[in-house]
């Protein structure tokens, strides 16, 4: 796919841009599986980053806020099961700990290494078998650094089926992004965990302008279930390696590249069984426009209608009109479609609501609304809602 000739979407075996290096392992987070991921570039970077906006933003958000503000951030480290949030005074010594070992391991100041943590709530990080790791990794130094950017994405993984991964060119600069998430999830500044890196030679203004673009249209506009973490972390570095690229053409990528990644996030969602897309135009600005869509894409009424493909579109109707505070919504003005099939306010007959079953029944669904009031469109991107997710839920620490 190109987009005017500027960029490309890479297909083919996914390896890391030019001078990026990577490591994962089993710490003891969990079980069984690598646990512990670093991803580090072999020269000074450029960065930027966003965070989630929780009142209890974990030690590993806090620390890694700090850091970012510098913009020269060159390497990331994960940890997966475990949140360390809620660990009170502990679990900030125990963040920048894990943050000293692995700048130790790189040769790099700590302040360049960003971390994240993800996983349950209020327990305490494994210190000791995290040190032990450390350390025997710390031996075998460089030569540890052989993972493939799928790697790093299965070993982020917590309940997310899948790993989630995307590339995109632009000129000679390579972007590849991975990110993990599936359930407390609607990011309210950038997403669960989602790190972007690229080769690209691009001043920290521009980088950060790029960064909250894409943002703003992708993983802002997700949601699996109204819930916002406490440990949501987006991040960008870039190295230069591959020389200057226009920033105008790289913010087109990283905005193409976020929402594959979006949707990757969207249909993965605890107990999916498909992506839904919301999109609402003619609206009388852009924040109306995302305000309804998320109304529409979080009511569970909806979400449950889609999973059983029951075309019950007047809860589509009832997620518009709960929003009273938007009283330029005239009824007469507003159309509703699944797919290419106008509910209203063309009333379905029979035969076209089961038409529009079978519309629900596809791996994606796709709601499109108009208010008749401007010209502002936003799309949301999110998921039905099944058994399987309060059964996820209620047995998550379990």
């Amino acid at each position: 796919m190109t987009h005017d000739h500027a960029w490309t979407q890479e297909s083919g075996p996914l390896a890391w841009p030019m001078s990026f290096r990577a490591y994962t392992g089993h710490g003891g987070l969990r079980e069984h599986g690598d646990d512990i991921s670093i991803v580090a570039s072999d020269r000074p970077a450029t960065s930027a980053a966003m965070f989630t906006q929780s009142l209890f933003a974990g030690p590993a958000v806090v620390l890694s806020r700090a850091h970012a503000t510098a913009q020269n951030l060159r390497a990331v480290t994960t940890l997966a099961q475990n949140a360390n949030v809620a660990t009170g005074r502990q679990g900030e010594e125990n963040a920048a700990e894990v943050v000293r070992c692995v700048a130790g391991i790189l040769g790099i100041p700590q302040d360049e290494v960003l971390i994240g943590s993800t996983g349950v709530i209020g327990r305490p990080l494994p210190m000791g078998t995290i040190r032990t790791h450390f350390d025997e990794t710390a031996k075998r130094g460089y030569a540890a650094f052989m993972a493939k950017p799928l790697d790093v994405a299965r070993a982020m993984m917590t309940t997310d089926t899948r790993p989630k991964t995307a590339v995109r060119t632009v000129g000679q600069a390579r972007i590849v992004g991975i990110a993990k998430g599936v359930g407390m999830l609607e990011p309210n500044m950038a997403t669960m965990l989602a790190y972007v890196f690229t080769d690209a030679d691009l001043p920290p203004t521009d980088l950060d302008r790029a960064l909250r673009g894409a943002v703003n249209r992708t993983f802002n506009c997700l949601s699996v279930d109204t819930d916002t973490s406490t440990s949501d972390t987006v991040a960008v570095i870039a190295n230069g390696a591959a020389g200057p690229v226009g920033p105008r053409q790289f913010a087109e990528a990283l905005t193409d590249l976020c929402l594959d990644l979006t949707q990757q996030l969207a249909s993965d969602g605890e107990g999916a069984t498909k992506l839904l897309r919301v999109t609402v135009g003619q609206a009388g600005d852009y924040k109306q426009a995302n305000r309804i869509a998320k109304s529409v894409l979080n009511s569970p009424l909806v979400k449950s209608a889609v999973h059983g493909a029951d075309p019950n579109w007047g809860r589509v109707l009832m997620a518009i009109g709960k929003n009273t505070n938007d009283t330029d919504i005239a009824p007469g003005n507003v159309t509703v479609r699944f797919g290419d099939i106008e509910v209203y306010p063309e009333e379905p007959e029979a035969d076209t609501l089961d038409k529009l079953a079978g519309i629900m029944r596809h791996d994606e669904v796709d709601i499109a609304i108009t208010l008749g009031l401007g010209e502002a469109e936003a799309t949301v991107y999110g998921c039905d809602l099944s058994a399987d997710y309060i059964r996820i839920n209620a047995d998550y620490t379990t």
